[in-house]
């Protein structure tokens, strides 16, 4: 497994690329993306992780804001060039960067996404897969199955 993680630069091989997306507030988001690290380890996959070690809340969300407009153009470089997209919604948060890489992506046919029961706006995610046909799962293990059968 190869992993890469924002902001560091995006080199793809010719295994598997996976962009991780999904839930990542930080007081509120199980850590899901090392779970799938974790399960992933020994396989010919290149995980590309936008959890970034040195993220700081304080930052001001804003273009004007060098290290915040790295992390989104990261973000947004890295689901554009992964193979696959894993979408985990964690029933806990709000996720509205989620849902918008959701919509950004629902029509590309490389999403697979997992939205459990209690997600707030889980009706929302379900029509929107429904509509394009992108493929639902009900728990991460599945998640990471679905991935382990694409490799």
């Amino acid at each position: 497994m190869k992993l890469i993680t924002a902001p560091s630069f995006i080199e793809l091989d010719k295994n598997l690329s996976v962009f991780l997306a999904g839930s990542i507030e930080v007081d509120s988001a199980e850590r899901w993306q090392d779970l799938v690290i974790r399960e992933l380890s020994e396989d010919k996959v290149t995980l590309l992780n936008p959890r970034r070690a040195s993220w700081d809340n304080s930052w001001e969300q804003s273009i004007d804001n060098p290290k915040f407009n790295e992390q989104v153009t990261w973000e947004l470089d890295a689901l554009e060039q992964a193979d696959l997209i894993i979408l985990y919604f964690d029933k806990n948060t709000k996720s509205p960067i989620s849902l918008l890489e959701l919509g950004l992506y629902a029509a590309s046919n490389k999403l697979i996404v997992c939205c459990p029961d209690g997600f707030w706006r889980k009706g929302n995610v379900d029509i929107v897969c429904k509509r394009y046909g992108v493929p639902q799962v009900d728990s991460l293990e599945e998640l990471i199955n679905k991935v382990k059968q694409r490799l």
